[in-house]
């Protein structure tokens, strides 16, 4: 296997709406707005949205995500209105297993632009070059079993649901959820 410090993993996805990119330093104030704006939607369904973020952890956040991607641990990605560079929401792939390889594609939108495809669009660009550049064998996608929202981005792009993993993990106000778990094992399944 190759040492994951050796792969290029592109710093920037260009779609036809988005720019999906590595956060960089000096992000925290876009991510920080987007995430107040978006923290009751938020707070309902990712573990990581407990308490609202003040402007220096989500900065924190930010440089963290230059680290983990220099290091290959985790790929974080911002999604911006390719025009604007208006924060959309962020993505990008995690629980990274490099001897398989297989990633998982985490998302969220902001709330006032969910509902317009963006989180598809930048999820299908993702996976793609998780296929392509990374050599994906495999590429997850898990959900809450009440967020339709989000499992149907999976099953619009053609993953595969594989199971549901029962009293999975705690949601974000302490309760135990069930987890769909999603898969694409071929580039050719994708429908983006």
């Amino acid at each position: 296997m190759k040492d994951p410090l050796l792969i290029d993993v592109p710093t920037e996805i260009l779609s036809p709406r988005l720019s999906i990119r590595a956060p960089r330093a000096g992000d925290g104030a876009a991510v920080n707005e987007a995430v107040l704006e978006s923290f009751p939607e938020l707070h309902r369904w990712m573990p990581w949205a407990r308490t609202r973020p003040t402007l220096a952890e989500s900065e924190i956040f930010v440089r963290s995500g230059v680290s983990d991607f220099a290091r290959r641990t985790v790929l974080p990605m911002l999604i911006c209105d390719r025009h604007s560079q208006q924060l959309v929401g962020a993505s990008g792939l995690h629980s990274i297993d490099w001897n398989v390889p297989k990633f998982e594609i985490g998302y969220w939108c902001r709330t006032p632009l969910a509902g317009r495809g963006y989180v598809r669009e930048a999820a299908g660009a993702i996976a793609r070059m998780a296929f392509e550049r990374l050599g994906a064998a495999r590429v997850e996608i898990r959900t809450d079993v009440r967020n339709e929202r989000s499992w149907r981005v999976a099953e619009r792009l053609g993953f595969t649901l594989e199971g549901t993993l029962r009293a999975d993990m705690r949601a974000p106000g302490g309760e135990l959820r069930d987890t769909r778990v999603y898969a694409l094992t071929s580039l050719a399944d994708l429908r983006d």
